[in-house]
């Protein structure tokens, strides 16, 4: 918290423009140009905020806000970065439906004498995940996956806290511009957007369903909105700071930087999309369908790509589709990301961008080299269980 606010501080000492800003008086004739006194209520300044009549509003000046500011959104968007991966464990443990309700504050205080968790095991027997699949599990186990689910929900409490909390702080102390206020009213309006889809994407996987016997699961719908509208955030919140935080730099507005530009904004969508795709991977576990690469079984294109009807659900609801959507997405988003480098490798630019290309390049392919590496033991796994 020093670091975040005291080196704006730090920048006030010696100067004074902190004061109260009193209607001065008209200044003598320059230039044959002669300037009428303020009225009353007037200020000589606006990166100088008074301190108002009665109120004690200080304001700081404008440069040294905007660093605040900017820190302040950076640490979120780490929040929210920590929230998604702590969402992607507790979707790959199995642990997001073993809290079957939702309570802002009463659920803050886990279980912690034996009834109590006998209790809340009892709940969890009442739904289908424990009925269907875990109908063996013991109250060991239930506790960590309950512990993992309750994690994330405390986790998206804390990510709320730091976002709202500073907003009304900042914005009562008048370190905020007009358009300023506008992004952060629609950045604390989508923490509780995402905290709202969380609940609704859970509540989809405890409801009783008579007529199927598969696996439980939450609706990938409701998980990529789910995912999706934290996504946005991430990136508003870390687009937003580093505007506040880096000075910008005057580029020639040629007709390569031009589309350059284009191609990032293109690109970027490109990735939204695929981390969007594997969302329904995720939801209906089509990862599992097809563990080889780069085919998919014996075939570049299996035969079962299209047997839902009408043709479009497939797209969204058939497991094969999805993840032949989303490997062709996952490829077209690294080649992408590749042209864009060299694209900018062309271009004099800033150093950081050039930096940045680079990292961009790099995370794309570890990403890729990883998700190979998991296909392969899974399909290595598969064979030597077929060989037993």
């Amino acid at each position: 918290m020093q670091r975040l606010l005291f080196p704006p501080f730090r920048a006030l000492k010696g100067r004074q423009c902190l004061q109260l800003l009193a209607p001065r008086a008209a200044p003598r004739a320059q230039c044959d140009c002669i300037r009428r006194p303020l009225r009353p209520g007037q200020y000589s300044t606006i990166s100088e905020v008074a301190l108002q009549s009665g109120r004690g509003t200080v304001s700081l000046p404008s440069k040294a806000a905007e660093q605040v500011v900017g820190r302040w959104l950076l640490v979120c968007s780490g929040t929210v970065a920590g929230a998604v991966i702590l969402g992607g464990v507790t979707r790959l443990t199995e642990s997001g439906l073993s809290m079957v309700d939702w309570h802002l504050i009463k659920e803050m205080k886990p279980p912690t004498s034996q009834e109590e968790w006998e209790a809340e095991f009892q709940r969890y027997q009442q739904f289908p995940e424990f009925k269907i699949l875990n109908h063996d599990m013991t109250l060991t186990e239930f506790k960590f996956i309950w512990y993992m689910e309750y994690s994330h929900r405390m986790w998206g409490r804390l990510v709320g806290l730091a976002y709202i909390l500073p907003a009304a702080y900042f914005w009562r102390k008048g370190w905020l511009s007009r358009g300023m206020k506008g992004r952060v009213l629609a950045l604390c309006g989508l923490v509780c957007l995402s905290g709202l889809l969380g609940w609704y994407m859970v509540k989809s996987g405890l409801e009783e369903k008579p007529d199927s016997h598969d696996i439980p699961r939450v609706s990938q719908y409701r998980l990529a909105a789910h995912l999706g509208s934290a996504l946005v955030l991430y990136c508003a919140s870390l687009w937003t700071s580093l505007s506040l935080l880096l000075p910008p730099h005057k580029l020639p507005e040629t007709r390569a930087l031009l589309w350059l530009r284009r191609f990032a904004h293109g690109t970027a969508g490109l990735v939204f999309l695929t981390a969007l795709s594997g969302a329904f991977v995720a939801g209906l576990d089509a990862g599992l369908v097809y563990n080889s690469f780069p085919k998919m079984g014996e075939s570049w294109i299996p035969e079962d790509l299209f047997t839902f009807s009408p043709i479009l659900r497939n797209v969204f609801e058939n497991p094969t589709t999805v993840q032949f959507d989303h490997r062709i997405l996952g490829i077209t988003s690294v080649t992408a990301i590749t042209v864009l480098y060299f694209l900018s490798r062309r271009i004099p630019l800033p150093r950081r961008t050039k930096m940045a290309a680079v990292t961009l390049l790099a995370l794309a392919y570890t990403q890729g080299s990883v998700l190979f590496n998991f296909i392969f033991k899974i399909s290595d796994l598969d064979e030597g269980i077929r060989n037993i």
